[in-house]
Parts: C-alpha cells; sequence; structure tokens
C-alpha cells in the first residue's frame, strides 16, 4: 500500500493513496469518523470502500485528519478539520485535472466534512455521505445542495439517528433541480457490522455504475 505524507495547514498528513493509470480515471478522496472517538483512515467503513472503489477503477486516497496517527496537529475543532480536506483536496487535483469525476467519501463525521468541502469546491461532482451525524452538527448549511450525491445510512444506527438522517435526506431531494438518492440498508448499525458491510459496498458500488462513473 503506497503511503503519502503531505503537507498540511499543521504539518505533515499521514495517507494512502492508490492510482489507477488512466489520465482520465475517477478519483476518489475519503474522510474518516470524528478523532476525538478513535476515528482513524483505518476505520472499517473507509478502508473497505477505498479498496472497493480502486477495484472499480477509481484512484483513491484516504488520510487522517491532524492529530490522527503519524499526521502532525491537534485537533481542536471541525474547522481545522476541514482545513486537511482542502488542502489535501488541492493536493489530489492537481495531480489529476483531466479526471472526469471527482468525488468525496465520508464517513459519520467525515460526511458532515465532505459535505462542507463539496459545496465550496466546484470540481467535486459527486458526493458519498455515509451515516452523517445531524443530531451532532447543523447540516443546514446544505441550502441549497448543489451537487448529486448518495446518502446511505443503517436502519438501526444509534450515533445517526436513521430518521433524521432520512427527513435530512427528503428535504435535499425536494430541493429545486435535486439529484439525490437515499439508501436505507436495513438492519445495520452505525459501522455496519457483518453482512451490512457488503450491502453498503454494493449500494456504492451500484450507484458509482449508474453515474457512469465506472463500467
Amino acid at each position: 500500500m503506497p503511503e503519502q505524507m503531505l503537507s498540511g495547514p499543521a504539518g505533515r498528513l499521514e495517507g494512502r493513496y492508490q492510482q489507477i493509470g488512466s489520465r482520465d480515471a475517477p478519483v476518489a478522496m475519503f474522510l474518516h469518523p470524528h478523532p476525538r472517538y478513535g476515528g482513524t483512515m483505518n476505520n472499517k467503513v473507509i478502508y473497505y470502500l477505498f479498496y472497493h472503489l480502486h477495484d472499480l477503477g477509481f484512484t483513491v486516497l484516504r488520510f487522517n485528519f491532524r492529530g490522527v496517527g503519524r499526521s502532525q496537529g491537534e485537533s481542536l475543532d471541525e474547522i481545522g478539520e476541514l482545513s486537511d480536506a482542502t488542502v489535501v483536496l488541492d493536493w489530489l487535483y492537481s495531480r489529476h485535472p483531466h479526471c472526469r469525476k471527482c468525488w468525496i467519501v465520508g464517513f459519520s463525521f467525515g460526511a458532515y466534512i465532505g459535505m462542507q468541502l463539496m459545496m465550496r469546491r466546484p470540481e467535486i461532482t459527486e458526493f458519498v455521505s455515509i451515516a452523517p451525524p445531524v443530531e451532532m452538527f447543523d447540516f443546514s448549511f446544505l441550502a441549497p445542495c448543489t451537487s448529486p450525491g448518495l446518502i446511505v445510512h443503517g436502519g438501526k444506527d444509534r450515533v445517526a439517528n436513521p430518521e433524521k438522517v432520512a427527513k435530512l435526506a427528503e428535504k435535499l431531494i425536494a430541493q429545486d433541480n435535486s439529484d439525490i438518492v437515499h439508501h436505507t440498508v436495513a438492519g445495520a448499525g452505525h459501522f455496519f457490522e457483518g453482512e451490512h458491510m457488503e450491502h453498503l459496498k454494493a449500494v456504492v458500488g451500484d450507484y458509482a455504475r449508474q453515474r457512469g462513473a465506472v463500467d
């Protein structure tokens, strides 16, 4: 697995980078759960989707936010992590300016950071928001949500309340010119344990095919 040390706003950021040879291959950046609650780039949801999208034909990059693993700095609030993600996206996009798709894939806290980044960066063509923690953070900045994307969560999630995530998705889908897909993985908890991980991978893979990102 190619290790990649990146220059971040608060010091070096530790990452993992897997490239596809095609010049216009889609790219995807992965954002992990909250550092204060043990979130890292090796979280199973991030890890398995990282490899899954790479197998489907994406160039992929995941990294540790500041203060996690070998990444330097200290996690103080989400502004720092958003700055980290911005710099890493710059790095990724500078190496793949001709990519036909640029995705942000965030899980839990990473979904919150990813959707903020998506609203600021027009080069992001698609987002995948997995179990966005709607009770912990304010998602009202998604007004309107201008990018297409997938919102997916577990039906028995005790962190990202399923009913409130569904309401967020419904609100976004109801916006003018919305192009957002919502999917609930029945019976899954926050971390998509066991067979639910395969279901999650299938949902994301099917979405990638439907959107024309992969064959």
